[in-house]
């Protein structure tokens, strides 16, 4: 059986993780990604730590099931090579530098001329005009920008903090190829493509919208200051490690109580109701932590279970992958890889019951299928030399 997207064909004309995250997911759903690289080291996630047989983790990791191929994009054979590639493509996916694209004469406006089904795919880092846009961006910037990092404080007043790992990048990997598909979707329908914008600072600012902008809601009423945040997480350090407990609802609250032995904590006039619990949820935490030293991980998760309280032990990198739920779902796969060996990795997350995802291909070596994509588009044996002298 094939993917969903078998039959798609997409340009990636991007690189380090946001980019080649979306085209990724897109071919684990069986879209034909071809990767378009600079001759001159590629994709710049191919030379980053943690290696083997030449190829990064990062890499290997974001760029699954594709095929390289390399152009000089700055020569007007390798923008000839480009555009004829184009001209059998669906998707273009590109995330230079506002203004790039348009100066190497490959931009939308370019590519959709000739081609009105053509959906064409821009992410950028601050967005697409405004005084940040043509900045040099990361993802540390953007968690400042979209107030992430204070977010994460807990506070406006608390040192800010970065969420360590690069989830603007991330999330807009994911927002992208959502958008992708919805473009693809629109175009069966109407019979046109159309261009699409991403920004990661308008992806992640989307993403706390959901739970994490409230005083910020009802115009008229804002929080001049967030002041209201607990400086305590959600973990709580037992006798011989951590774990985790959510008690929000009166039920979870009610049952926890009972298990830990603490029917006191339901008569304190604080924690009397879920609205009561969120506004002290500084003092709530707090008797929390206090009511669980003594206990460890193991007694803490079986009464929790028990009770049905929501409750997790906190693991690490290693026990995640060996963890029992993990292996059931069967989250992580192992395959073979002809350069870098043997592999293991997450495989795509959702589940198909008649066009399952699958991992087809390593990440590719670079320019690995230049030749190979040449020759489908109709190149002859000389022309191809021309365009790949190291050969």
């Amino acid at each position: 059986m094939s993917g969903p997207l078998t039959g798609i064909r997409i340009v990636d004309l991007t690189q380090v993780i946001s980019g080649p995250l979306t085209t990724m997911m897109l071919a684990d759903q069986g879209a034909d990604v071809i990767k378009i690289e600079t001759p001159n080291g590629g994709d710049f996630a191919r030379h980053v730590a943690t290696r083997r047989g030449g190829f990064s983790a990062s890499f290997i990791n974001n760029n699954r099931n594709k095929r390289s191929v390399t152009l000089d994009l700055k020569s007007p054979q390798g923008i000839e090579a480009f555009k004829a590639i184009v001209a059998t493509a669906d998707v273009v996916i590109q995330n230079f530098r506002p203004g790039v694209v348009e100066r190497l004469g490959i931009g939308a406006d370019d590519l959709r001329a000739t081609d009105p089904r053509l959906i064409y795919v821009s992410i950028a880092g601050f967005g697409f005009d405004g005084p940040l846009a043509p900045k040099p961006v990361y993802d540390p910037l953007i968690q400042a920008v979209s107030a992430l990092t204070t977010v994460q404080a807990g506070s406006d007043e608390e040192r800010p903090r970065l969420v360590r790992t690069i989830l603007p990048d991330k999330l807009t990997g994911f927002q992208t190829a959502q958008a992708v598909t919805s473009a693809l979707f629109s175009r069966e329908r109407t019979g046109e493509g159309q261009e699409v914008h991403v920004s990661m600072l308008d992806t992640v600012v989307s993403f706390l919208w959901s739970s994490d902008m409230n005083g910020h809601t009802f115009v008229g009423d804002e929080l001049e200051r967030e002041e209201a945040q607990s400086f305590i997480d959600l973990i709580y350090e037992v006798d011989d490690g951590y774990v985790t407990v959510a008690v929000m609802q009166d039920k979870h609250w009610r049952d926890f109580a009972h298990a830990i032995d603490r029917p006191d904590l339901l008569d304190d006039p604080r924690f009397v109701s879920a609205e009561l619990r969120d506004i002290n949820r500084h003092a709530r935490l707090e008797a929390t932590q206090d009511a669980l030293c003594g206990f460890s991980v193991a007694q803490v998760v079986e009464r929790m279970e028990a009770a049905d309280v929501p409750c997790a032990r906190i693991l690490n990198r290693t026990q995640m992958r060996q963890h029992p739920q993990i292996v059931a779902n069967g989250t992580i796969v192992e395959t073979d890889h002809p350069v870098a060996g043997r592999l293991r990795q997450a495989r795509h997350a959702a589940v198909f019951s008649k066009t399952p995802a699958s991992i087809r291909r390593g990440a590719p070596q670079l320019g690995e299928h230049t030749r190979e994509v040449l020759d489908e588009i109709g190149y002859d044996t000389a022309k191809i030399d021309l365009l790949t002298p190291q050969d």
